[in-house]
């Protein structure tokens, strides 16, 4: 663990994976949940987390370097379940670097639970994790100049769901029926870090009885 200071009230604290980074994230909530930690923001990242408004960074410093990150407990709460189509034009692709057929993607994507790690990019967009790393995906050589809102993409850990359209070099393998950025909305995202997400098969939504679904597009 690396701790650097940000300004005068701030610390970027660095770790070497991004499960370390959820972990310490979610250790850092729980702190400043019980009075133990007087910071105005914790944002994560891919391997780090920065606290922002911190009453005394100096002693937080050092008290991070010289500590152990528990794992991160399970967060029990309702998992959000996305609709979504397997129709993307890199679906393809992504059974060939899979080695597997094209529907065997959809069951293994949609059998897998989802948290996300931490969000950035566009407003509303999370970056979620909970596939082996045995189906990490490289990005296109070739981004494409404006990806459609909804697209489900792929991106060597990651799954995210463009909550607009915009530029993008991830593998597109599907279609989300989700609104996930609505500034009229409180959140204004439909996921933040932590949230749990599963993606469910547009054929078998009707069905599905999920604990919490998100809003259709």
């Amino acid at each position: 663990m690396r701790v650097l200071p940000v300004g005068d009230d701030a610390l970027l604290v660095e770790v070497a994976s991004g499960a370390e980074a959820e972990a310490l994230h979610a250790e850092l909530l729980r702190r400043r949940a019980a009075g133990l930690l007087g910071a105005r923001e914790i944002v994560p990242a891919a391997r780090t987390v920065l606290l922002d408004g911190l009453t005394d960074p100096d002693r937080l410093a050092a008290e991070l370097a010289a500590s152990v990150v528990p794992p991160a407990p399970p967060r029990v709460q309702d998992v959000v379940e996305i609709p979504m189509r397997y129709d993307g034009p890199d679906l393809a692709e992504v059974a060939a670097h899979w080695g597997v057929a094209e529907q065997e993607v959809a069951r293994i994507h949609a059998g897998a639970e989802f948290r996300v790690a931490f969000c950035g990019f566009a407003p509303g967009f999370g970056y979620l994790t909970g596939l082996p790393g045995r189906y990490d995906v490289p990005r296109r050589a070739t981004p494409r100049t404006a990806v459609p809102a909804g697209s489900v993409a792929l991106a060597g850990p990651y799954t995210g769901v463009y909550p607009r359209s915009s530029p993008g070099g991830w593998q597109l393998i599907g279609t989300a029926e989700a609104v996930l950025w609505d500034h009229a909305r409180v959140p204004a995202a439909l996921l933040s870090p932590g949230t749990r997400v599963r993606f469910v098969p547009a054929e078998a939504a009707t069905t599905a009885e999920p604990v919490k679904t998100a809003a259709p597009a």
